[in-house]
C-alpha cells in the first residue's frame, strides 16, 4: 500500500523511486509486454501526462528503472563523506520526501541528478535498440569535419536529444502542474541535470587505412560515464545559488546581491539546509550517530565535523587485506593475505537519541 504518503506525490524523484519496480522484476516485464494501460493506471503518483507516456512507451519505464539505480548510487557516492549521505533512499522514501519538501541545496541536487539519470538511461536504451520509439541519432550521417580533418559519421551515435526530450516530457510533467516557487525551482534544477549529461557527450573515432594510417576515420558521439555527470553536478551543488522569487512570480533573483545571477547550468535553492546532526523526521535527517568518521581528516568526514562535537567511539577490528603484492613476468600479480588490525571511529549518539519531530 503506497497511499500512506499523501502530500508528497508531487516530487519526481519519489515518483521514480516508488513507481519503478526493480529492473529484474518479472512482474514489471510481463506488465510492460502485456497490458500497459493496466500497469500504468496502477502506478500511484503519476499525473495524466506521465500516464499517457507510460501507456505509449511501457518499455521505457524499464529503462527509467535503470536510471533510478544509476542516480541513487551516484547520489550516495557524492554524499558519502557528508552528514546527509543520501541513504534516506535506502532507509525509507518517507525521509527522502521530507528532504524534497524543503527547497534546500540537497533537494536541488536530487532533482538534478534524478533528471540526469532518466536522460542517461533513455539515451542508452535508444542506442541499444531497446525502445521502439528511437534508435541511434539519425542526424549523424554523411561526412563532417573537425580539427583533425574530414571524417564519416558511422557506428551508433547516442541519441541524446531524444533522451532529453523524453526526460523533459516525463520528469517535468509533475512540476508543470504547479505554478509556485518550488515548482519553478525544480524545473530549473531538472533542466540543469539534463544539460549536464549532454555536456559530456564526446566524439569517438576509429581509424581506417593501411596499417591504421587514419587516412579515413569513422566517428560517432557517445555519452561519458555517468560519474562525470555526478562529479559535475556535485561541483554545482557546492556552488549552488540561493535565490528568491522575483516580484512578478515568473523567475528568480539572487538572495544576496553580491553573488552572480544563476545560469541555466547552475543549481538553485530557496532554503538554507539543516545541519543533519540529529534524527529529525521533519527535515528528513537520519542524524550522524553511528556514522564512521575519519580521525585524521580536516574535511566534512572528520570526526569533529561528522559527529557535530558529540565525540566518537573507537573500536579495534581485524580484517584480511591483500599485501606484499609482486608482479610476475608475464603477466600476473600475486599477493598474500595479511591480517590487519585497524581502529574504526564512529560518532556518539546525542543524549536523546530518538526521533525529533515537530508535527
Amino acid at each position: 500500500n503506497m497511499n500512506f504518503l499523501p502530500g508528497i506525490w508531487w516530487s519526481l524523484p519519489l515518483v521514480l523511486l516508488w513507481a519503478t519496480p526493480p529492473v529484474t522484476s518479472s512482474w514489471w516485464y510481463m506488465g510492460a509486454v502485456g497490458s500497459s494501460r493496466v500497469m500504468c493506471d496502477n502506478v500511484p503518483g503519476l499525473v495524466s501526462r506521465q500516464r499517457q507516456l507510460c501507456r505509449r512507451h511501457p518499455e521505457a519505464m524499464l529503462s527509467i528503472g535503470r536510471g533510478v539505480a544509476a542516480w541513487t548510487a551516484e547520489c550516495q557516492h557524492q554524499f558519502r563523506r557528508h552528514r546527509w549521505d543520501c541513504n534516506a533512499l535506502e532507509r525509507g522514501q518517507r525521509l527522502l520526501g521530507r528532504v524534497l519538501l524543503r527547497s534546500s541545496r540537497e533537494s536541488a541536487f536530487v532533482h538534478a541528478i534524478s533528471s540526469a539519470g532518466v536522460v542517461f538511461a533513455i539515451t542508452r536504451a535508444c542506442s541499444q535498440g531497446e525502445l521502439k520509439s528511437c534508435s541511434c541519432d539519425p542526424k549523424k550521417k554523411g561526412s563532417a569535419k573537425d580539427s583533425k580533418g574530414h571524417f564519416d559519421w558511422g557506428g551508433c551515435s547516442d541519441n541524446i536529444d531524444y533522451g532529453i526530450k523524453f526526460a523533459r516530457a516525463f520528469v517535468d510533467a509533475k512540476e508543470r502542474k504547479g505554478k509556485d516557487a518550488r515548482a519553478l525551482m525544480n524545473l530549473h534544477n531538472n533542466r540543469a541535470g539534463r544539460k549536464a549529461v549532454k555536456r559530456f557527450l564526446k566524439q569517438e573515432c576509429k581509424c581506417h587505412g593501411v596499417s591504421g594510417s587514419c587516412t579515413l576515420r569513422t566517428c560517432w558521439l557517445a555519452m561519458a560515464d555517468f560519474r562525470k555527470t555526478g562529479d559535475y553536478l556535485w561541483k554545482k551543488y557546492n556552488g549552488a545559488i540561493q535565490v528568491v522569487m522575483n516580484q512578478d512570480g515568473t523567475g528568480f533573483t539572487v538572495a544576496n546581491k553580491k553573488f552572480k545571477k544563476p545560469t541555466k547550468n547552475d543549481l538553485v535553492y530557496f532554503e538554507s539546509s539543516p545541519d543533519y546532526c540529529i534524527r529529525d523526521r521533519d527535515v528528513g535527517s537520519l542524524g550522524t550517530a553511528g556514522r564512521v568518521c575519519n580521525q585524521t581528516s580536516r574535511g566534512m568526514d572528520s570526526c569533529e565535523v561528522m559527529c557535530c562535537g558529540r565525540g566518537y567511539d573507537t573500536s579495534r577490528v581485524s580484517r584480511m587485506t591483500k599485501c606484499e603484492c609482486k608482479f610476475h613476468w608475464c603477466c600476473a600479480v600475486r599477493c598474500q593475505d595479511c591480517l590487519e588490525v585497524v581502529d574504526i571511529h564512529t560518532c556518539k549518539a546525542p543524549k536523546s537519541a530518538g526521533w525529533i519531530s515537530r508535527t
